[in-house]
C-alpha cells in the first residue's frame, strides 16, 4: 500500500463517519446553531468541502476548479452567519459539492507518489505552507480537520435529540 492509498483510505473512512452522522438530519437540524456565531450543519458541510478543496487541490496541487461564489459562502475564520442572516446554497447542492470534491480528492491522493507527497505544500500567499512541511502532512491534516468538524456535527445531532451513534 502506498502512502497515497493510505491517506485516501483514511479520508474515505472519515467521510463515511461524517455522512453517518448526517444521515438522519432533517429540516431544522441543518440550520440549528448551538449559539450565535457557531457552526450549523449547513455551514459545517460547506466548510468541510471548501477546506478540502483549498488544502488538497489548491495548496498541494495548485488546481483551481471550485466556483468562487460557492467559496464565498463559507469563509474561514469568520463568525458563522445563521440561515436567517445569509442565503446559503441548498443542502442538496452543498452535499453534492462535498461529494464531488471528495471524489476528486480521493482520485488525486490515491495517485500521488511518495515523491509527490514529499514536495512542499503551499500557503495562501504561494510561499511554503506555514503549518505543513509537505503535501503528506497537509493531506493528513485534511482528515483530522474533517474529523474535528464531524464531532461538532455529532454534538448538534445530540442537541437535536437524536440517539447516540457507534
Amino acid at each position: 500500500m502506498t502512502s497515497g492509498e493510505l491517506l485516501a483510505g483514511q479520508l474515505a473512512e472519515t467521510r463515511n463517519w461524517t455522512l453517518k452522522i448526517l444521515d438522519d438530519f432533517a429540516d431544522e437540524d441543518w440550520s440549528h446553531q448551538p449559539a450565535p456565531g457557531m457552526g450549523h450543519a449547513i455551514w459545517l458541510c460547506g466548510h468541510i468541502a471548501v477546506a478540502q478543496y483549498l488544502l488538497v487541490h489548491q495548496r498541494c496541487f495548485n488546481r483551481q476548479f471550485l466556483d468562487p461564489a460557492f467559496l464565498g459562502h463559507f469563509p474561514i475564520g469568520a463568525p458563522v452567519k445563521s440561515v436567517a442572516e445569509h442565503e446559503y446554497p441548498g443542502i442538496d447542492d452543498i452535499l453534492q459539492m462535498m461529494a464531488d470534491i471528495h471524489a476528486r480528492t480521493l482520485d488525486t491522493v490515491r495517485a500521488a507518489t511518495d515523491e509527490v507527497l514529499a514536495e512542499p505544500a503551499f500557503g495562501q500567499d504561494g510561499a511554503e505552507h506555514p503549518h505543513y512541511r509537505d503535501k503528506l502532512g497537509a493531506i493528513s491534516h485534511c482528515d483530522r480537520h474533517e474529523a474535528f468538524h464531524a464531532g461538532q456535527l455529532a454534538s448538534i445531532r445530540r442537541l437535536r435529540g437524536k440517539t447516540f451513534l457507534r
